[in-house]
């Protein structure tokens, strides 16, 4: 769903990237608080993993594909704050680097697949896990329904954004049906890796998954008829969490991205994404301009001078999860230096 240059007009993409400002420096208070020493590296395996995931298009419909939003993902892996965050980082290795979605847009690409999928998808999955049984299958239900539907959210959130400042004139009635129509079939492809990557996670270090922090219910005990919450027992000395090292499953992580964007992403989808092809079909993007990117030497997910498609394609999808991983983890890395600078003070 990456909006290209042209699509909105100036004064709307301005207003748009002052609301995507504002969202990411909120974000970076926020991020002090969700991440610890053990988590600010994993936000940055996130933020690289999402990226290396987006390059996989799944077909959804004859000539269309959908790829990964990610904003439910990292909100509960990592905190909705920090996952503000994941996606901006995303976002602007894309637009930057491949010219993969416009810069005068980049505003509206974050607050569309980055705030509005953040925000939608972690209210939805606390709801959820506020009246589901507080079990670690009740987060991976959770985190499904709310990624369902962060994509939908989004594909509304760009069609009253497209009514504001879109710069053709079709009607807004037909974008908004056809955006949501198509972006509903490619929320269950979300959800579903949503599901399955959370799942993964919570199964070998669930201390690790913001979302799943607190799943122990306190335990009851009946007096006098009544159940009330028993004492607390003295705190125990801290001992290892079980399950892997966090380094091993950075590792992991890390290995599994590669992976993805150096060679899985070949066989993905070659249709137009949901955007695209609702862009192509009723006539928004009569007006996009050429991405002031496009000249660069990873545009379009490609090596230049590299002429073979495998090899250019995989190259440049390890370049841009090690990018995406060095730029997310540097930023982390700051922001929990200055919560441990505040603390120290």
């Amino acid at each position: 769903m990456h909006v290209p240059d042209g699509f909105i007009n100036a004064p709307v993409s301005a207003a748009a990237g002052v609301v995507a400002a504002g969202a990411v420096a909120v974000g970076l208070r926020g991020a002090r608080r969700e991440l610890d020493e053990r988590t600010a590296p994993l936000a940055g395996l996130v933020a690289a993993f999402i990226f290396a995931v987006q390059m996989l298009n799944f077909p959804v419909a004859a000539g269309t594909s959908g790829h990964l939003l990610g904003g439910a993902l990292a909100a509960i892996l990592v905190g909705p704050w920090t996952g503000i965050l994941c996606i901006a980082v995303v976002l602007l290795m894309q637009g930057i680097l491949f010219a993969d979605g416009g810069l005068t847009a980049l505003g509206v690409n974050i607050t569309v697949m980055g705030v509005v999928t953040v925000v939608v998808a972690y209210a939805i999955f606390r709801g959820l896990v506020l009246v589901l049984p507080r079990t670690r299958r009740s987060v991976t239900v959770a985190s499904f329904a709310a990624a369902l539907v962060s994509v939908p959210a989004a594909a509304t959130a760009f069609t009253l954004i497209y009514a504001i400042g879109g710069t053709t004139d079709v009607p807004v009635s037909k974008v908004l049906t056809a955006m949501v129509g198509v972006h509903v079939l490619i929320g269950i492809g979300e959800a579903v890796i949503t599901m399955l990557t959370v799942g993964a996670v919570i199964a070998v270090r669930p201390d690790l998954v913001h979302g799943a922090r607190g799943l122990t219910a306190p335990l009851k005990l009946r007096v006098d008829g009544a159940l009330v919450d028993a004492a607390p027992a003295p705190a125990p000395a801290p001992a290892p969490a079980a399950g892997v090292s966090p380094k091993k499953l950075w590792a992991g992580g890390l290995v599994t991205a590669l992976l993805l964007a150096g060679f899985v992403s070949f066989y993905a989808s070659a249709s137009p994404d949901g955007l695209e092809k609702v862009a192509a079909d009723k006539g928004i993007d009569a007006k996009v301009e050429d991405h002031a990117a496009a000249d660069s030497p990873l545009a379009d997910y490609g090596v230049k001078g590299i002429e073979a498609p495998r090899l250019s394609g995989g190259l440049a999808g390890v370049i841009g999860v090690g990018a995406t991983l060095a730029v997310g983890s540097g930023a982390f890395w700051v922001v929990r230096r200055r919560k441990t600078a505040a603390q120290e003070a």
